[in-house]
């Protein structure tokens, strides 16, 4: 592929590292919400070095490194070089790896659109989060700590010490323990898995409690209960919600996930490895060899 160039008010970065998110997989065969034409370039953020920039951008210069997201509904990232909008990326501090920024860019704001803009979660309350060995549930469950909540999450036998570590207050095992009854009323239900998953979450509701989803229900679905409010969250794209990421890493509210690498080369095997559902943290691709140094 040609490489690509900047437009007014967009920036070309060389790719050091890209993460790999749920969305990649159901993109690859077919099954995501946003329709393409393949061949297609997947992947939705990344972190590297600006290499130019377009007219009108002035706050991001070549040899900045930054971290960022595509806009919604677009992919490329699984590649050496992208453009972006400069809006869209925001300098990388020295502290933070390549390969650490890519991890926690999108899921980071999505967590932040689910948890504080869209669940609006107050001190005191009862979050419910599916799935949060992964990496939007993992930032969640932190993020949710730092809200003041107190969380309940579930996960594999296997990662339940890796959520404990997270702070989270209790963690049931999704295939030994029923949510339903094991966890207590709650207000929020961060629903990051889907399918029955989210069925079921309607159960442990309090009268006025908030299901934000990002993963569908089952289709054909249709919820019962008229008290409470489900919704999934619109993940929009802005640097401020970057900057918010970067701020709850910079006070170690948030840390970033445990992260395994793979070479770009190798995105077929990163691919299998997400698709058995049990990766605690972040798969991040690397595009070279200083990926994981904080240049």
């Amino acid at each position: 592929m040609a490489d690509p160039s900047a437009a007014s008010g967009e920036i070309v970065v060389d790719v050091h590292a890209a993460s790999i998110n749920g969305v990649d997989a159901k993109t690859r065969v077919g099954t995501s919400t946003y329709k393409v034409s393949f061949p297609h370039v997947l992947g939705r953020d990344f972190s590297g070095v600006v290499s130019s920039v377009g007219s009108g951008v002035s706050d991001i210069a070549v040899g900045n490194s930054v971290f960022g997201v595509l806009d919604q509904g677009r992919d490329g990232t699984y590649a050496e070089r992208v453009a972006t909008p400069a809006n869209l990326v925001v300098k990388k501090p020295h502290w933070l790896s390549h390969t650490e920024a890519a991890s926690v860019a999108l899921t980071g704001i999505t967590a932040l659109w689910a948890l504080e803009d869209t669940a609006q979660v107050q001190p005191g309350e009862i979050v419910l989060i599916h799935g949060a060995a992964g990496g939007v549930g993992s930032f969640a469950v932190q993020l949710a700590l730092h809200l003041g909540a107190e969380v309940i999450a579930t996960a594999s036998s296997a990662n339940r010490d890796f959520v404990l570590s997270l702070g989270a207050h209790k963690v049931l095992d999704y295939v030994m323990d029923d949510f339903r009854t094991a966890s207590p009323p709650c207000d929020v239900v961060f629903d990051t898995v889907g399918g029955e998953t989210q069925v079921h979450s309607y159960d442990v509701l309090k009268p006025s409690g908030r299901l934000i989803w990002i993963a569908a229900a089952p289709p054909q679905f249709v919820p019962i209960r008229k008290d409470v409010v489900a919704v999934r969250p619109n993940v929009r794209r802005d640097r401020p919600h970057l900057e918010r990421v970067l701020h709850l890493l910079g006070a170690e509210a948030v840390r970033t996930p445990p992260i395994q690498t793979f070479p770009l080369e190798n995105a077929a095997e990163a691919h299998r490895v997400a698709e058995k559902r049990h990766v605690a943290g972040k798969l991040v691709l690397t595009h070279f060899d200083d990926a994981t140094l904080g240049s």
